[in-house]
């Protein structure tokens, strides 16, 4: 297949791009390339991709927030379907520009939407995030509950490309799947992340900021399962057929969570990059930030059981191949 992939140059859109190329489709990759953190980490992924394969990876730069650019980069372009992962990333910077969210994440989503209609593309998957779930004290999260009290802008944007997308499955009949990421880490991920942070601050002999105490939870999850959910959700398309959906639609529109379905203590992730590491961290207590959540928790049994994703990675393991990386990436 044909595919574009939106938000190329950054950490899951880069891992999904690899991964398809890998198994023979050709990626027709998008990105802004804005500096919301490092472009030269950037340019290094898509410097690996061309090099992994030339003829099955096409790139332009693009900000698709922009209908005009973006039509005319892909006037040309053929694709089956579309992952789009591109958008504004991070909840703290919400708090401070919230109008770069509603550019990217708001106006960007209708562009990609109205391309998918327009190209009568066979399946549009698209990044949700846990954010959205906000102030929902019950855990695990389930796709079914209710997500109306976004405690940030970022959650609030992405709970609105879920009903912009449902919107487009129930008017145009467009095959459309909704994947809310819980907590993503791996190799060449981003900077702005917890895992990066304190891995880096930790080799420096730097202090790391330690939020609410230390009294918090995530489900971290990682990129090599991420991926392989997200691209066994492109191969299956959701059914016009009526029935209900994971996320309650009767239109072509499923949402999945995308989880380790383990809720993890910060103290455990700090502990295991110290280990990485080989040297303790110095901590500073800090209390909660705006816009953060307590703990993070995903149900993942809707797409486990639609889309057979089982992730395998724990966090023994994951945290000390993200490490080794950092190393070797940054020569420490």
């Amino acid at each position: 297949m044909r595919i574009l992939v939106t938000g190329v140059a950054g950490f899951i859109g880069y891992h999904v791009a690899r991964r398809l190329i890998a198994d023979g489709d050709t990626v027709i990759g998008i990105d802004n390339l804005n500096d919301y953190y490092s472009v030269a980490l950037k340019e290094a992924r898509l410097a690996a991709l061309t090099d992994q394969d030339r003829d099955r990876f096409q790139f332009a730069r693009v900000d698709f927030s922009d209908q005009k650019s973006l039509d005319d980069a892909l006037s040309e372009a053929r694709f089956d379907r579309i992952v789009h992962l591109g958008a504004q990333a991070g909840v703290r910077y919400s708090i401070e520009n919230p109008r770069a969210y509603a550019s990217s994440n708001i106006a960007g989503h209708l562009n990609i939407l109205e391309l998918a209609r327009d190209r009568r593309t066979e399946h549009l998957v698209y990044a949700s995030s846990s954010s959205v779930y906000g102030a929902n004290t019950t855990l695990p999260f389930r796709v079914e509950d209710r997500v109306d009290h976004p405690l940030s802008f970022y959650a609030a944007t992405k709970k609105a490309n879920e009903l912009m997308s449902e919107t487009y499955a129930h008017l145009y009949r467009l095959p459309l799947t909704g994947l809310r990421f819980f907590t993503v880490y791996g190799p060449w991920g981003r900077p702005d992340m917890a895992m990066w942070l304190f891995t880096k601050a930790i080799l420096a002999g730097e202090p790391i900021r330690v939020f609410n105490g230390g009294d918090m939870r995530r489900d971290f999850t990682f990129i090599d399962d991420v991926v392989a959910g997200v691209v066994a959700c492109v191969r299956k398309p959701p059914v016009d057929d009526g029935s209900i959906k994971a996320g309650g639609s009767v239109a072509p529109h499923a949402i999945y969570n995308i989880g380790n379905h383990r809720a993890e203590e910060l103290g455990r992730l700090i502990s295991l990059i110290e280990a990485a590491c080989g040297r303790e961290a110095i901590k500073i207590m800090e209390p909660m930030q705006p816009g953060d959540v307590h703990a993070t928790y995903a149900d993942i049994s809707a797409i486990q059981r639609d889309i057979g994703f089982e992730p395998s990675t724990a966090l023994d393991v994951g945290v000390p191949l993200f490490v080794e990386w950092y190393r070797d990436y940054h020569g420490v």
